[in-house]
């Protein structure tokens, strides 16, 4: 991934970052936008921030129900501005400490792709990413005491290669949302945009028509963010009512989608699973019924390929600008009216140029959520959660024709730079 910094430093050796109170409006900015590339041997999705005193570019990947920021500390030499977060403090209880150790606050960091956990110790530094302001990017803007936990480096086993931890997007104090939205004045918002190769995370106001070249947010549906009763998870939660093929529902028993007291069930959005999967009994009826829609529709089935259980020739296959003309998938939510629609281009999986499979996983009879949807299907459809008003905001942008590669980034301005 190209560094921002990297381009900016040689030609300006002394990075001074210009203080602004909040005084000075036009000055502030008004959005934070990361980039984000998708490592294609993991299907992670990685984003780039400057952490340290010397703002050293730090790759992480993408966790949309990350509760913070994890990195290993030991990889680089200690930043020179670096604090450990003491433990009966208020920085400590925001983070929701699993314990202290020499008087250090402790938190667990989870690498979910290993399923391997450990305590962390809660450090706070320099954090800096690029924002944008009066309509264009290219400016760096910094938070001196920025909170995350130093991780142990067993928690990188599995993680894309060169990256240094996880960057956590859930609703909890210390993710990166809340941090931004703490220090910038930003409504507690952003916007998560995935592409099969470059996207976004946009944090403030939403400029998409100057990113986009669209304003797409016309288009938009929303649908509430639901929560167990508890209100514990800090992970992304939808509501879906039914299921629909080509337009015709699915006969499934409706209390397979509510989310009970416990937080089981529900529709669960993620970066981490890379292809959406259902329970057990939930997949069996869809895949049967695609199975008879596809054959409908003049769809060639072949052999299965691992891990997927449904493929189909590709010969004779018209496509659109929503990708190959097969059934399409409605996630009914909170009425008739309001679908989350899933065309061709994040159904089908080409697996080779003869061979495309239907990118849905049996997520077995044990799965938390009813449905997880994961990175393939988010893949080109704008997301918006908002935390003020727990709602999600979606539209997919093939209807558009753009898509989340189309965000357009700039190079850091040498003179150009927020520091809170």
């Amino acid at each position: 991934m190209p560094s921002l910094l990297q381009i900016f430093l040689p030609l300006f050796p002394f990075f001074f970052l210009v203080s602004f109170s909040f005084s000075h409006g036009p000055f502030l900015p008004k959005a934070i936008i990361l980039p984000v590339n998708k490592d294609l041997s993991t299907f992670q999705y990685v984003t780039q921030v400057y952490m340290g005193a010397h703002l050293v570019p730090t790759n992480l990947v993408v966790d949309l129900g990350g509760s913070f920021l994890w990195t290993n500390c030991g990889l680089t030499s200690v930043s020179s501005s670096q604090k450990l977060v003491p433990c009966n403090s208020l920085k400590c209880s925001m983070a929701k400490p699993n314990g202290c150790t020499n008087k250090i606050c402790g938190v667990q960091s989870e690498n979910p792709f290993t399923k391997v956990a450990a305590t962390g110790e809660l450090a706070e530094d320099m954090f800096a990413v690029e924002f944008i302001d009066e309509l264009k990017t290219g400016s760096i803007a910094s938070i001196h005491e920025f909170l995350f936990s130093c991780a142990s480096t067993a928690l990188l086993q599995g993680l894309a290669r060169g990256a240094k931890g996880m960057l956590g997007l859930g609703n909890s104090r210390i993710a990166l949302p809340s941090q931004l939205s703490d220090t910038f004045g930003f409504q507690r918002k952003f916007a998560l945009c995935l592409s099969s190769s470059n996207g976004a995370i946009i944090s403030g106001e939403s400029p998409y028509l100057s990113l986009l070249g669209h304003d797409v947010s016309r288009s938009m549906l929303y649908t509430p963010l639901i929560s167990s009763k508890d209100g514990v998870s800090e992970e992304y939660y939808i509501n879906v009512k039914s299921i629909k093929i080509n337009g015709k529902k699915l006969s499934l028993n409706t209390s397979l989608f509510k989310m009970d007291e416990e937080g089981v069930g529900g529709t669960k959005i993620s970066t981490i699973s890379p292809f959406t999967s259902m329970k057990s009994s939930i997949y069996k009826t869809f895949i049967e019924a695609y199975e008879k829609f596809a054959i409908s529709m003049n769809l060639t089935k072949v052999e299965s390929i691992a891990p997927f259980e449904l493929c189909f020739s590709t010969e004779g296959i018209d496509v659109t600008k929503v990708g190959p003309n097969v059934p399409t998938m409605d996630l009914v939510l909170q009425s008739e009216m309001v679908k989350w629609r899933i065309y061709g281009r994040n159904s089908m999986v080409k697996v080779s140029d003869e061979v495309m499979c239907l990118g849905y996983l049996d997520g077995g009879v044990n799965q938390k959520a009813s449905i997880v949807i994961g990175g393939y299907q988010l893949e080109d459809n704008l997301l918006e959660f908002n935390l003020g008003t727990s709602m999600l905001g979606f539209t997919p942008l093939s209807m558009a024709e753009t898509s989340c590669s189309d965000f357009m980034f700039h190079s850091v301005s040498k003179d150009s730079s927020f520091d809170s």
